[in-house]
């Protein structure tokens, strides 16, 4: 980058920090660390709900599964707005009603303390990992960028969002994301325009969408129904985008502290529930425009020179092995392919010749089948090192091609994108386990009257923080070869989003299933999970992802209904909101 780039990167992310200090000024115990002091309006709950999923992982992951895969991810996200719904009516105000801290108090009251302390170590487990490879995405671009190693880079990564984190707890979380999330629509609008404004003259944006469309990456709708009939394996489609995603959101949303905590920061029931309903209408249009970033810059790449792989630092270093004539040969390929690609695409959109439509989709499969066998022989070269290149792909447009101080800007975005979303994992990470753990098992009640007590817990909740920031720049460092990274979280989630959402669906909805009948049921359906997504990566079973919240979420709920027929008919206990805090 140049000196310009640097100079704007370093501005953006110190005015950032210095906001969201001196904006996190709030009473020093758990109640003003973790919750804000129950004080935030509508606006910056949402925005705070937002900035919490907009993870570097989206900016960096999301143009460049786009690019590989078409636009097809954005049904991903379409059960979400359903899911928004059925939280404001049920969730919310439960959870508000109890004013509990984390939501897996609720469950003590509901249940009893095993089936309390199983549920939020699931989530502790899952956010803490998914954390982890959070911070993995922005430590790609200091390694890219500087060339250090990746080792190195997580460790002053994470270093400096603990920092953050500690210093200024949910407060600093909620007023700096407002922040980013401007910055950081303002600087894809940015590069939106570049992409549309570097591509040949006589080449507009709708002519662009015409080659991403004949190339296949514009199918933003796909059924998943082939001749064959409905293909469970196919990880994105409107059928498991509607079903599975609306299980997904519905755990993220209702059930894991990092977004639970979002809500329970507002003054009352309806800020919640306004921020909550604003983000079900605004993050399809949201995930749709950064994905059409990538589809957009598939088609610059019809136009321009691109690299056969985009992690730029891996590729020079393949070719100090025995294997760079194989590479040379391959890229050779590659080249004599995109020339033909840039001549097709030209006499299809320049030319109005729609009969080269056809060639122009071909071509772009070669490209693509050579780009893989590149791929192959890297991983041959490189056994140890990160072999995906579609983290890179926006990154490596930003670095090779936007102007100076843009480029500053844009990697501001994508370390903004990360403190925010990394930055309220690792809070609500410390409140499960100061709240749900600490406080719970020491056998002292929570008084916030008592002032002692307050600044001891207050104090001890840093270094959970700390802890956690630890741990999570640890899993950092095993992050590397996952492949797309926003699959990879996803994947990961899914694995625990079910079983968790089941005990809550139990609890809510079915008043006569007791505590011993819905803990069962947990263990079992966890284990239902992991068989069958051990089962579909060893190729027994065909079952896309999205499939295991559903899977999940029903084995919990059916077996737990199973379960209660062999044990005495119950009452449901009263929730009143005192758990033992």
């Amino acid at each position: 980058m140049s000196q310009l780039d640097w100079i704007v990167l370093s501005v953006t992310l110190a005015a950032i920090i210095a906001y969201g200090l001196y904006k996190s000024r709030t009473a020093k115990n758990l109640e003003g660390y973790f919750l804000s002091d129950r004080s935030m309006p509508w606006y910056l709950v949402l925005l705070s709900i937002m900035g919490t999923q907009a993870s570097a992982i989206t900016f960096l992951s999301a143009p460049g599964q786009a690019f590989t895969d078409g636009m097809r991810f954005v049904q991903y996200y379409f059960g979400l707005p359903i899911a928004m719904v059925i939280l404001c009516i049920t969730f919310v105000p439960l959870f508000r009603k109890v004013k509990v801290f984390t939501a897996y108090e609720f469950l003590e009251q509901r249940f009893d303390l095993k089936t309390r302390t199983f549920t939020s170590f699931l989530f502790l487990l899952s956010r803490g990992l998914s954390t982890g490879i959070s911070i993995y995405a922005p430590s790609i671009i200091l390694s890219s960028l500087l060339g250090w190693d990746i080792f190195w880079t997580n460790i002053v990564m994470g270093g400096l969002l603990i920092i953050y984190t500690v210093s200024g707890g949910a407060k600093a979380v909620a007023y700096t994301q407002q922040l980013q999330l401007i910055i950081i629509f303002v600087g894809m609008f940015v590069a939106g325009y570049c992409i549309v404004h570097y591509l040949p003259e006589g080449v507009g944006f709708t002519d662009a969408l015409k080659v991403s469309g004949a190339s296949g990456k514009l199918n933003v709708i796909t059924t998943g129904i082939s001749e064959k009939g409905f293909d469970w394996k196919d990880r994105y489609n409107i059928i498991s985008g509607v079903i599975g995603g609306f299980f997904l959101a519905l755990s993220y949303f209702g059930t894991d502290q990092s977004q639970v905590g979002r809500y329970l920061t507002a003054k009352n029931n309806r800020e919640s529930r306004l921020g909550l309903l604003m983000n079900g209408l605004v993050k399809v249009p949201m995930q749709f425009f950064i994905l059409l970033l990538g589809a957009m810059l598939f088609t610059f790449y019809q136009f321009n020179k691109a690299p056969v792989f985009f992690n730029k630092a891996v590729a020079e270093k393949a070719m100090a092995t025995p294997y760079k004539d194989s590479l040379q040969k391959l890229e050779q390929t590659f080249n004599i392919q995109q020339t033909q690609q840039q001549a097709l695409s030209r006499r299809y959109i320049v030319d109005k010749n729609e009969t080269y439509k056809d060639s122009v989709r071909i071509t772009s499969q070669k490209i693509a089948a050579t780009q893989k066998q590149y791929r192959d022989v890297l991983k041959k070269a490189l056994p140890a090192d990160d072999t995906s290149d579609t983290n890179y792909i926006f990154l490596r447009f930003v670095v090779d091609f936007l102007p100076k101080g843009v480029v500053g800007l844009l990697i501001a975005i994508i370390f903004l994108a990360a403190w925010g979303s990394i930055a309220a994992a690792l809070n609500s990470l410390a409140s499960c386990t100061m709240v749900d753990f600490h406080v719970r098992f020491r056998g002292k009640k929570y008084d916030s009257n008592n002032a002692r007590q307050c600044a001891d817990e207050y104090k001890t909740s840093k270094y959970y923080t700390l802890a956690w920031g630890v741990f999570s720049v640890v899993t950092a460092e095993f992050a590397t070869g996952m492949g797309s990274l926003i699959e990879a979280v996803n994947v990961l989630g899914s694995l625990f989003y079910g079983v968790i959402l089941g005990i809550f669906l139990v609890a809510f909805y079915m008043k006569k299933i007791g505590s011993n009948a819905v803990f069962i049921a947990a263990i079992l359906g966890e284990a239902i999970v992991i068989a069958c997504f051990i089962l579909d990566r060893d190729g027994t079973i065909g079952l896309g992802f999205l499939w295991l919240n559903v899977v999940g979420a029903v084995a919990v709920v059916v077996l737990a209904a199973l379960l209660q027929m062999f044990t005495p008919a119950r009452t449901a206990k009263e929730v009143t909101g005192n758990s033992g805090r």
